[in-house]
């Protein structure tokens, strides 16, 4: 085998990767010289992404292929690594209540966000936009509602159903959000720290010590001392990740056995979305160690590290922003310039306006913090949620932080009819006008959810 600088399979990828990691440390460099840039709360992965897509422009070589496999399998491992860590304390029926119903929120918001994005897209598609791809609007929450991950999965998916420029398009709606987020989002604090309504929540003390052991527990993970601690959340890691793979190509094998017609519409979407399913083999290995622990108490042993985890997750994530901001093509976004800018400006302003509603019945107690956190991440990531919430609850004392983790495990399942909704609106407009009614109906189940359940349970106790 050659090992010289001749071979560029072999040193293309460390010469891309070093890219990456230049951009990144640079970024980090930028905040420490630059305060207003720390005031501005951009996430230093976006801003390194923005600062490689510059040198793309001109002329770094970038491989828009090789980032655009970083992106897929980056949102797959990084939920993993999420979903394998251990709950801190056991929750009652008040917490997990909470939690669905902010999961309920999360979804909700998808929702919102989804109908906004279809009807731009469709009434463009009828007036000064004929030959637009009527199902664009759909890469609006998947975009702002849970990131460039999907926004890169499902707008390549469009673009080979005839969306030109799709996966560039998902990306800037993704990329967009972030802005509004670290943007619109400090503006909003300045705002109501002016009318004086951030006011400090009142009996949620307990909280801290629980959204400290999210973020930031130590507490296992010392299997041997043969072997790094570090070695072992990575090997879990990747086990599962394989599994996944296994797992997504027995399901697409079996059903094009079975239904070859479906498996030609569902098959895609299996692989883009198999994040989920990584999550969901992650949340089952969580479950069969705990009861072995519990079992056998004495010789049972923590295999995670929740708060390594924590870090492959934050690592994982991070490369996936920086690589999927970096594979922007502009010339793609800018032919669709008009619907881009109704998108991400009326995006925003749907989002806030649905989250000001639901946020005030989930919340009562700490209304602002939790709508603050939850406009932060279904505009950018639960990275950019935890930034703005740090700003109005430094020590992380509501258990706002805490929501945007188990809500977003819960949304893992009240949003899967979401992939047969995206799927379906690409097929034809007459169906993507029944995907929008369809929305709105879903929505309102999860609005029964949100506003009635455990209201009347509570109003007994």
């Amino acid at each position: 085998m050659d090992y010289s600088a001749a071979n560029t399979v072999l040193w293309g990828i460390v010469i891309q990767l070093g890219l990456i990691a230049g951009a990144i440390l640079f970024s980090q460099f930028l905040y420490r010289v630059f305060p207003p840039l720390q005031k501005a709360m951009l996430p230093a992965a976006v801003l390194a992404g923005f600062l490689l897509l510059a040198a793309k422009l001109l002329g770094l070589p970038l491989d828009d292929e090789l980032m655009e496999m970083l992106v897929f399998h980056g949102i797959a491992l990084g939920f993993i690594a999420m979903s394998l860590r251990v709950p801190a304390h056991p929750r009652d029926r008040t917490e997990k209540l909470t939690g669905l119903k902010s999961g309920a929120v999360i979804v909700s918001t998808y929702l919102v966000q989804g109908a906004a994005g279809l009807l731009i897209s469709l009434l463009l598609s009828h007036t000064l936009m004929p030959g637009l791809f009527h199902a664009a609007g759909m890469l609006l929450p998947m975009g702002y509602g849970q990131g460039p991950g999907q926004a890169n999965n499902v707008g390549s998916a469009y673009e080979a159903l005839g969306f030109v420029g799709g996966r560039s398009y998902g990306m800037a709606i993704a990329a967009a959000g972030y802005l509004v987020a670290c943007t619109v989002g400090v503006v909003i604090l300045n705002i109501l720290r002016h009318r004086g309504l951030l006011t400090p929540a009142q009996n949620v003390a307990p909280a801290q010590e629980r959204a400290r052991d999210y973020f930031a527990s130590e507490e296992g993970g010392s299997v041997s001392a043969s072997i790094d601690a570090m070695s072992v959340q990575a090997a879990m890691v990747l086990l599962v990740y394989l599994a996944t793979f296994l797992v997504t190509r027995a399901l697409t094998a079996g059903l094009a056995a079975a239904a070859p017609g479906v498996a030609a519409t569902v098959s895609p979407l299996l692989w883009g979305f198999n994040f989920i399913i990584g999550s969901a083999l992650a949340i089952a290995l969580r479950v069969l160690l705990g009861q072995r622990k519990t079992q056998r108490p004495s010789r049972a042993l923590q295999y995670q590290n929740n708060y390594l985890l924590g870090r492959i997750s934050g690592f994982f994530f991070d490369l996936m922003i920086v690589a999927g901001i970096a594979s922007i093509e502009p010339s793609d976004v800018r032919a669709l310039l008009l619907p881009f800018l109704l998108m991400a400006v009326v995006g925003g302003v749907v989002t806030w306006l649905h989250l000001r509603f639901v946020c005030a019945a989930v919340y009562p107690e700490y209304r602002y913090q939790g709508l603050i956190s939850m406009f932060g991440m279904l505009t950018g990531t639960i990275s950019s949620g935890i930034l703005l919430l740090r700003e109005i609850d430094p020590e992380l004392s509501t258990p706002a932080a805490n929501n945007l983790v188990t809500g977003s495990s819960f949304g893992i399942i009240l949003g899967a009819p979401i992939l047969v909704l995206v799927s379906l609106a690409a097929k034809s407009e007459p169906l993507c006008w029944l995907t929008l009614g369809l929305v709105l109906v879903y929505l309102c189940l999860l609005l029964l959810i949100i506003f009635r359940l455990g209201n009347r349970r509570d109003r007994k106790a």
